[in-house]
């Protein structure tokens, strides 16, 4: 597939892992990094029949996702200095995670992300549009937000051993992200 910028929603997140699970064998092995309450990424993925492990910096958030996706396993750690064995997963989904780290972790978390696939494994995952990097009101939380452009991810995913196979514009807002789809070479 060639990439392109095409609008899509939040609202796709169900065809979204579903691209990607029609692309992993029965009883595949994914990461779903940045898990928050294991929804609906991890449980998705776990209802498909998927081996899914979470990952989060947030106890909290981690007991939700034990107790909303009781068929995976759920780990509490920061995704930037969390360290598995290499080639271990099939896939690695990390949806509107990445872009609350800063960009320097980010740029050492991606190649991590490319060693721990196995060969020919995925990678979706929602990154910057346009640089900005910046604190909001979340929730009545400030939430922090570090975003490099596009092109600058898919040399950063590309150098690492990531070839993108597509990547999608997806609207929030006055402004929106990146989805991108790619696999080791």
């Amino acid at each position: 597939m060639a990439n392109s910028e095409r609008q899509e929603s939040t609202a796709d997140y169900r065809a979204w892992i579903g691209e990607l699970g029609r692309r992993l064998g029965p009883g595949a092995s994914v990461l779903d990094l940045g898990c928050g309450a294991g929804v609906p990424a991890a449980k998705l993925l776990a209802d498909a029949g998927f081996a899914v492990t979470g990952v989060d910096i947030s106890d909290v958030q981690i007991e939700r996702a034990r107790g909303l996706v009781p068929n995976a396993t759920f780990v509490r750690a920061d995704m930037t200095t969390w360290e598995c064995e290499p080639g271990i997963f099939d896939a690695i989904v990390s949806l509107y995670a990445l872009i609350h780290v800063p960009l320097q972790d980010q740029r050492e978390l991606i190649p991590r992300l490319a060693r721990w696939l196995t060969r020919g494994g995925y990678l979706l995952a929602i990154v910057g549009h346009e640089q900005w990097t910046g604190v909001e009101d979340y929730l009545g939380t400030p939430m922090f937000w570090d975003h490099a452009d596009t092109a600058t991810y898919l040399e950063w995913f590309e150098a690492a051993g990531l070839a993108v196979q597509w990547h999608r514009y997806i609207p929030e807002g006055a402004s929106g992200h990146t989805l991108v789809f790619a696999q080791t070479t």
